[in-house]
C-alpha cells in the first residue's frame, strides 16, 4: 500500500492576514494570534486529503496538529509516530518529523507550511525521499509547492494511482523576513528537494526582477488613474508594478503590503484583512493587482490581507490585473492561479479575466481552477 507522509507547520502563514510579511520566528507568531490571525495551514491541508478520499493509502504524521487531527478530520485513520508539545510546535519538531517518517519508509512526505518549512526539511532530510509541499506560508519562493492545495492532492493522487509522474531537483529558497518587512527581498538558495515534476500543478521558482520596460509600466499605470472612479475605495496589491501605479499619483507605497486608496489619496497603509474590511465596508470597493512573475498567481503568495471574504464582496468584475505582456509570456501559456483559501472564491475567480497591459491596452487571460 502507498504509504504517504504527512507533516503540517500549523503557524505556517499566520502573519499574512495581520501584515507580519510572515510567520517566521515564535515572538512573531505569537504576535499575528494576538492581533487576530487564524492559522490557516490546517484547513488547507485537509483540501489536499479531500482528493484523496477512495484511494489506497496509509497516512504516517505527527501528533495533534501536526498531521493527526486534520488526516483524522478527512476521514484518515493515520499512524502517528513522534512527539510534540501541543500548541508549542517549533522548527525543530519539523526536523525531527521529516528524519522520523523516512525512517517509517513513506513513499513521499506531503508537508504544509512556507520557505521556512521548505528549509527545515531541506536540512533535515535532503533529497532522500521525495517531498511536496501544501502552499500555507506568506512568502512562497520556493519551487517544491503546487501551486495549490488541491493542486497537492491531485499530484499525490496520480502517483497513489501508479501515473507515470517524473521526479527531480527543486529549489528551496527563501528571504530575510526583516528585510522584508522593510520592503526589501532578499533570497537566498538554501539546497533542492527531490519533486514530483508535473506541471500543470506544480509551482515555479518565483522570478526576481524588476521590469526593465519602464516606459510600459508608465503606460499601465496611466490607464489605471485614468480609469479609477473618484467616489470608490481602491486595494492596492503588493509588487512593483502596482508600485509604479502608486508612484504616478504621487503616494507612498508599501512595496510587499496592501494600501487603500481613494480620490487620489492614501486613506490607508500596509492593511491587515480586518483592517481592510472594516475600512471598505459599505463602500464601493475595487482592487489592483498584479501577478508573480514566473509563478502567474494572483492571489495567494504574499497577499493574504485579501481575505476570501473581501474576495467575494468584490467580485471578479471589480478586481483590476495588470502585467506587462512580457510578465505574461514569461508564464508560457501557464494559466493565472488564484489560491485564495477558499474553493468557491478561487471558483469565482476562474475563467478568463481582463489583464491591461498598456494604455489602453489590455488582453484577457486563462485562470485556472485547480
Amino acid at each position: 500500500m502507498f504509504k504517504l507522509g504527512l507533516i503540517i507547520n500549523p503557524l505556517a502563514g499566520v502573519g499574512g492576514s495581520v501584515a507580519l510579511k510572515g510567520s517566521d520566528g515564535e515572538d512573531t507568531a505569537k504576535k499575528a494570534i494576538e492581533l487576530g490571525a487564524e492559522p490557516k495551514a490546517g484547513l488547507r491541508t485537509l483540501q489536499a486529503l479531500e482528493v484523496l478520499k477512495g484511494l489506497e493509502l496509509e497516512i504516517v504524521t505527527y501528533p495533534q496538529e501536526m498531521g493527526e487531527n486534520i488526516a483524522i478530520e478527512a476521514g484518515f485513520k493515520p499512524s502517528v509516530v513522534g512527539s510534540i508539545q501541543s500548541g508549542s510546535t517549533t522548527a525543530e519538531d519539523t526536523l525531527q518529523a521529516a528524519k522520523d517518517l523516512v525512517e517509517e519508509g513513506v513513499d513521499i512526505i506531503l508537508f504544509a507550511g512556507g520557505d521556512g518549512t521548505a528549509r527545515n526539511i531541506c536540512e533535515s532530510i535532503a533529497e532522500s525521499v521525495p517531498v511536496l509541499g501544501v502552499p500555507a506560508g506568506v512568502k512562497i519562493h520556493s519551487g517544491v509547492y503546487a501551486v495549490t492545495p488541491k493542486a497537492a492532492g491531485e499530484i499525490v493522487a496520480m502517483l497513489v494511482r501508479g501515473e507515470l509522474v517524473t521526479l527531480g531537483d527543486q529549489e528551496v529558497r527563501d528571504i530575510d523576513e526583516a528585510a522584508f518587512r522593510e520592503g526589501r527581498v532578499r533570497a537566498k538558495y538554501y539546497g533542492e528537494l527531490l519533486v514530483p515534476q508535473e506541471h500543470r500543478y506544480l509551482q515555479h521558482v518565483k522570478n526576481g526582477g524588476k521590469e526593465s520596460e519602464e516606459l510600459v509600466l508608465d503606460d499601465i499605470a496611466a490607464d489605471v488613474i485614468e480609469n479609477m472612479d473618484p467616489d470608490a475605495y481602491y486595494v492596492m496589491g503588493s509588487g512593483s508594478t502596482v508600485a509604479a501605479v502608486m508612484e504616478q499619483m504621487g503616494l507612498d507605497n508599501t512595496l510587499l503590503g496592501v494600501d487603500l486608496v481613494k480620490d487620489g489619496e492614501l486613506i490607508a497603509s500596509d492593511c491587515t484583512a480586518q483592517q481592510l474590511l472594516e475600512l471598505t465596508e459599505g463602500h464601493a470597493t475595487q482592487l489592483v493587482i498584479t501577478l508573480i512573475g514566473g509563478q502567474g498567481h494572483i492571489i495567494g503568495r504574499g497577499n493574504q490581507q485579501l481575505s476570501p471574504t473581501l474576495l467575494k464582496g468584490l467580485g471578479k468584475q471589480n478586481i483590476n490585473v495588470i502585467a506587462t505582456k512580457t510578465k505574461l509570456q514569461a508564464l508560457e501559456g501557464r494559466p493565472l492561479i488564484v489560491d485564495s483559501g477558499d474553493p468557491q472564491v478561487n471558483k469565482l475567480l476562474s475563467g478568463v479575466i481582463k489583464v491591461t497591459t498598456g494604455y489602453h491596452d489590455s488582453v484577457l487571460y486563462r485562470v485556472a481552477d485547480y
